[in-house]
């Protein structure tokens, strides 16, 4: 089972008032609120759909700060970080007995001293009988994929690329950030119901969090009476014989891959569109010319998609090549016309009067293809809310691609981390007006800067910067990088990234006829070849027990050994049939589409992805600049 399965069991448990689920005699389920913050919110939102929500008897859902008027017959159950504003919020809704009974879920566990609070203020209330049940529920992190996740949304700026590696950072910051980022991974494990075998790079933020992680695990194993991993949770999963490893890497291993220009429908997705938990938000252009002249223009109307795992297209193709996904998204549109032509010739059949023969023999003969037909529809109709929705967020691509020449800058920095050659200099690409933003600009010279084994010389610098700041791009984020690549080269070599390339297989064939909606004149056909970035590279050193320099040093923590040892030398020398990868310092979904793809040729193996935040470039460069600035 995926994680995602494992976190929707425990929510659906939770919403039923912490009882494995069960139906009363009525079949009906019984009627409550539920009360969420916005954490809640964030964890249940890609989880459960208002009507499954609905159909587990949730009637209203709420936020915790919002204005709620009183339900006296109804239980509530609250689904919220223990903070001392959702308490104190608590406190009041049972001073204004705004239910019939509260049960209280805690999404991190909560301390003792503000356990006590509620007690008190649930005395003070005289609503110490209403108050049903309290229960740290450890689900704090937030599921996207089956085999990815990322520790929250709401304060991710706490936890940022930036926030760790500020240079004017204390101590004492860097030390709540470790433990924010242990609570969740700790979160995960009880939900995971495993204990994990640690690896991870040393003198990194990774390491620190390695060490919490391994401390925190180490005690809760220790307390035997209290412990999360004994009894119904562990061998329930496919986890029981054999340990997860899980491998903490650091984001500053690998700095180009978060700048990348994408290819793959997920990834360019995030990278071009407002794409956030699961959900697109696309402003529909409205069309100029059916206004009458003068006419104010339109408002632009926005839309937004929820791109689920129940939907099979997404599923198939979200890591395909961009071409693929506009290819087949035409072929299930055929498809769809076709069906529906038949839909349509069947009832022309069926409003035939008249009483002779031909009509009556085709009716006994059709009233079977009618009845399918009809039973079909509601799939029909699921069909084309589906394609729809993919031409829509398909073509919002493919308008980027076209309008920055994605393609052209995926192809050239393909070509720079694989070090083959270059068919134009990066100077014309910088200086070409019809190519990019000036952010497409900014990423793909950092994604050089970045790749160069010799940093180009002042003067070329110069010469580069001239011609950035002639494109408009904004240089601050190499003030950082610079300090970056000064500070890695001491530490290590630079990073390889294999040495395919993408290949040009001529340009769209079928896409091109007139018949499609997708427009691809003049957009290079790539097709991926599978290579290994380095977080992929890492995980496979480590998960088939590879000897490489590149990971050779990395640390090994056992929890369940009595004493902690600080050995790199592994004990368990079979390679792992599971892993999970987590980035400290954030993570992009071409490393998540990497992994899969890997772990796709690696019969009866898993791997999850996780990361401390989700960003995309804009998102990136942004931090970068920050700390960029003097």
């Amino acid at each position: 089972a995926g994680i995602r399965e494992k976190q929707t069991v425990a929510l659906k448990r939770m919403l039923n008032f912490n009882l494995p689920p069960i139906k009363n005699s009525t079949g009906e389920p019984v009627w409550k609120v539920l009360i969420y913050d916005r954490f809640g919110q964030d964890i249940i939102s890609p989880l459960l759909s208002v009507k499954e929500l609905r159909d587990m008897g949730i009637t209203l859902h709420l936020l915790l700060h919002s204005d709620r008027d009183p339900i006296p017959d109804v239980p509530a159950v609250y689904f919220v970080m223990p903070t001392e504003e959702n308490i104190d919020r608590m406190c009041q809704d049972l001073r204004n007995q705004l239910y019939e009974s509260y049960y209280l879920n805690f999404i991190s566990a909560i301390s003792r001293s503000k356990l006590e609070d509620i007690a008190n203020a649930a005395l003070g209330a005289s609503a110490v009988t209403q108050v049903a049940k309290v229960f740290d529920q450890y689900l704090n992190f937030i599921t996207l994929e089956d085999d990815m996740f990322v520790l929250c949304n709401q304060n991710k700026e706490l936890i940022s690329y930036r926030a760790i590696n500020r240079p004017d950072i204390t101590d004492t910051e860097m030390e709540a950030i470790m433990d924010t980022v242990v609570d969740s991974l700790f979160c995960f494990f009880v939900t995971l119901g495993a204990i994990p075998i640690i690896r991870c790079s040393r003198g990194t933020a990774a390491e620190m969090v390695a060490v919490k992680l391994d401390k925190k695990l180490r005690e809760n194993l220790r307390d035997a009476r209290n412990s999360l991993f004994t009894g119904d949770t562990l061998g329930a999963g496919q986890f029981s014989f054999q340990r997860p490893l899980l491998v903490l890497v650091d984001r500053n291993i690998d700095l180009a891959t978060p700048l990348h220009h994408t290819w793959t429908y997920q990834a360019l997705v995030h990278d071009v569109l407002d794409f956030h938990l699961n959900r697109v938000n696309l402003e529909e252009s409205s069309g100029m010319e059916n206004s009458p002249a003068g006419a104010r223009p339109k408002k632009k109307n926005k839309k937004s998609y929820d791109l689920t795992p129940a939907d099979k297209f997404w599923q198939k193709h979200k890591g395909s090549p961009f071409p693929e996904v506009a290819e087949s998204v035409q072929q299930e549109l055929e498809s769809y016309r076709a069906q529906e032509d038949e839909v349509k010739r069947l009832k022309s059949i069926m409003g035939i009067e008249g009483e002779d023969e031909g009509a009556i023999s085709m009716l006994s003969d059709n009233t079977a293809k009618l009845t399918s037909a009809v039973s079909s529809l509601p799939e029909l109709l699921e069909k084309k809310r589906l394609i729809d929705l993919h031409t829509n967020v398909a073509t919002a691509v493919l308008e980027h691609i076209k309008a920055r020449k994605l393609d052209v800058y995926f192809e050239y920095e393909e070509k720079i981390m694989s070090k083959s050659t270059l068919d134009k200099s990066l100077l014309d690409m910088i200086s070409d007006p019809d190519a990019g933003t000036p952010e497409d600009k900014m990423r793909l010279f950092l994604i050089y800067y970045i790749n160069s084994v010799q940093a180009p010389s002042e003067a070329d610098l110069e010469q580069y910067k001239k011609a950035l700041t002639d494109a408009g791009c904004n240089l601050i984020p190499l003030n950082y990088i610079k300090q970056w690549k000064a500070f890695a080269k001491m530490a290590s070599a630079p990073t390889s990234y294999g040495n395919a390339t993408a290949k040009p297989l001529g340009l769209f064939s079928r896409v091109m006829n007139t018949g499609s909606q997708f427009v691809m004149e003049g957009v290079k056909n790539l097709v991926l070849k599978q290579q290994n970035l380095p977080v992929t590279r890492i995980l496979d050193n480590l998960m088939e027990m590879k000897s490489n320099p590149e990971t050779d040093d990395y640390r090994y923590f056992d929890p369940k050994m009595l004493r902690g040892s600080d050995s790199s030398v592994p004990r368990n020398k079979n390679p792992f049939q599971e892993a999970i990868v987590f980035v400290v310092g954030g993570g992009n979904y071409i490393e998540y589409q990497n992994l899969v793809d890997y772990i796709k040729g690696k019969q009866g193996k898993h791997v999850l992805y996780g990361c401390s935040e989700l960003f995309n470039a804009a998102q990136f460069i942004k931090q970068l600049s920050q700390l960029g600035q003097k």
